[in-house]
Parts: structure tokens; C-alpha cells; sequence
């Protein structure tokens, strides 16, 4: 995979969003009797958005860094995108007014990992949009054991998921989910970042490798890194679910921070002390593993 062209990436989003919203969701009489196409016609897109059909034609061809806010703010509205979509609408439009570019972080400052050190009662981990781990606490590293098998470092999550799938799919209880969002957010990134070069690789390796990130990837689908529950399947504590939280981290633009919890008192909370006592055992978690979160 040479790069990830913008302009293809602006034609197949808008034409997949403007081809899964009927006439009647978009609140339109569906009108001709013989309709073609899937979806919306690019008349009827033009027309909720209030432009001109051939001005619709060019975004849809991939032009548009020309398209104002104004303009833009219609058009997410005409093919109702959600929050993430309209984010990655904004970011492929400004992406097209400038060919700058910018790398995903790969580390973190010293300060940052002290932070992480200091959570001792919660697994937490920084990432970048790649989906890469650029930093760890303890407790996070043994948590995450089995995806830092991968001698690679930083450490990939989307890789563990597609590249790994019989070990993916024991450690994460709802990996179907797991994966939809994993590819949804890694094009979200590329709309972000289309000429990060570890992207691209990243991308390339994952579309040559696996039939199933391909699917997941020719979708268009983005999402935000979600909040809530996750689960997952230890293979010394056992089953786990914990509350999920991620936050950006304002001093070091471009990486999150995620925190995972669970309530007093529950099974959960049980098995993360348990955990916590196995990580800090000489026969615990591998000497590979504690040294990985920061390289």
C-alpha cells in the first residue's frame, strides 16, 4: 500500500454514508418508480444539503477544498453522520486545503509515564491514533499480557486483533465489536493523518494479511475510541469487566489516556487485585513484558 489517497478516501466515504440512507430515513418521497442506485442519488444529497447538483458531483469526485463549514455542516447534516463521521468529514476536508504532515506520537514524556506509575489501583495506558501503546503502568502491562507477545514495539492493538485471532478472540469477549471499532477508528486516524508513513504500513500489512480487515476497512465506517464496558478473558484471573474511560491528553496532543476500573465489591475488583499480586511476583509477569510499556 503506496499511501492513502485522500481524494479516493473522500469518494468512497461519501459515496458509502449517501448509499445506507433511503429516501424515507433522509425524510424524502422516494420519487421514480426504478430507482438504480442504493441509498440516496446524488440529486437528492445536493438538494438536502442545498447545493448544486454539480457542486455535490466534485465533493463526491473528491474535491473539497473549496467546501466552506457552512457547506460542510449541510452536507454532514443531509446524510445524517454522527459525531465521528462528521469529525472525519472536517478532517478529510482539511485535509484536501493542505498537504502538511504529521506522525502519530510514538512515546511520551517522562511525565507522563510518572503519572501512569503512580496509578497503582487501576490498569491505564497512553495511545496514539494508530492504536499503538506508547506507555503502560504495572498493572496495565499485566492486564494487556497477551497482546505484548508481539516482540514488536510499540505494541499495535488493531495487529494483535486481525493478525492474532485465535489468541484476539479468547481475550476479548466481544471481539466482533472489537474489530468493527478497531478499523473504524484506524480510518478514522487516516483521515486525521493520510501520510503518516507507519499508517500506511500499519494498513498495508493489515489489508495484505487479513480478508477480514479488509471487509472491515472497504466500509468507510469510523468511529471514536469508544467508553464503557470491556471485557475481557485473562488468562490467569479469568473473565473481566471493567468500566472503560479514555480522555485526550491535553499536554501531549494526539494521545489518550485509558483508564480501566471496576466497583468495590464486585468479582472484577477481586480479580484485579488478584492480578495485581500475580504481576508483582517474581514468577508474574515476564521481564519482556514490565519493560515494554515505554520502548
Amino acid at each position: 500500500m503506496g499511501a492513502i489517497d485522500p481524494r479516493g478516501e473522500i469518494r468512497e466515504f461519501l459515496r458509502t454514508r449517501r448509499a445506507r440512507l433511503t429516501p424515507e430515513e433522509a425524510g424524502l418521497h422516494a420519487y421514480g418508480g426504478n430507482r438504480r442506485v442504493a441509498g440516496l442519488r446524488r440529486e437528492e444529497v445536493a438538494m438536502l444539503a442545498g447545493v448544486s447538483v454539480d457542486y455535490y458531483v466534485r465533493m463526491e469526485r473528491g474535491s473539497l477544498a473549496g467546501a466552506s463549514d457552512g457547506v460542510l455542516e449541510a452536507l454532514a447534516g443531509a446524510l445524517r453522520l454522527d459525531e465521528a463521521e462528521r469529525a472525519h468529514l472536517f478532517a478529510l476536508a482539511r485535509k484536501s486545503r493542505t498537504r502538511g504532515r504529521r506522525a502519530a506520537p510514538a512515546t511520551v514524556r517522562p511525565g507522563i509515564q510518572q503519572v501512569l506509575d503512580a496509578m497503582t489501583g487501576a490498569p491505564a495506558w497512553v495511545g496514539n491514533g494508530r492504536l499503538d501503546v506508547v506507555a503502560m503502568n504495572h498493572l496495565a502491562r499485566a492486564l494487556y499480557s497477551p497482546v505484548l507477545a508481539d516482540p514488536r514495539r510499540p505494541v499495535n492493538t488493531t495487529r494483535f486483533v486481525y493478525l492474532e485471532p485465535a489468541a484476539a478472540e479468547e481475550f476479548f469477549v466481544d471481539y466482533d465489536r472489537i474489530a468493527d471499532d478497531a478499523a473504524a477508528m484506524l480510518r478514522l486516524e487516516a483521515g486525521r493523518n493520510p501520510h503518516d508513513k507507519a499508517l500506511i504500513e500499519l494498513v498495508g500489512e493489515l489489508s495484505t494479511r487479513s480478508e477480514r480487515f479488509r471487509r472491515r476497512w472497504a466500509s468507510q465506517d469510523v468511529k471514536f475510541h469508544p467508553r464503557g464496558r470491556k471485557r475481557l478473558r485473562h488468562p490467569v484471573v479469568g473473565r473481566l469487566d471493567l468500566d472503560a474511560e479514555s480522555m485526550e491528553l491535553a499536554s501531549a496532543p494526539g494521545l489518550q489516556l485509558y483508564v480501566y476500573t471496576a466497583a468495590a465489591g464486585t468479582p472484577t475488583a477481586d480479580a484485579l487485585a488478584l492480578l495485581a499480586s500475580w504481576a508483582a511476583s517474581p514468577a508474574g509477569l515476564p521481564t519482556e513484558a514490565v519493560q515494554s510499556g515505554t520502548s
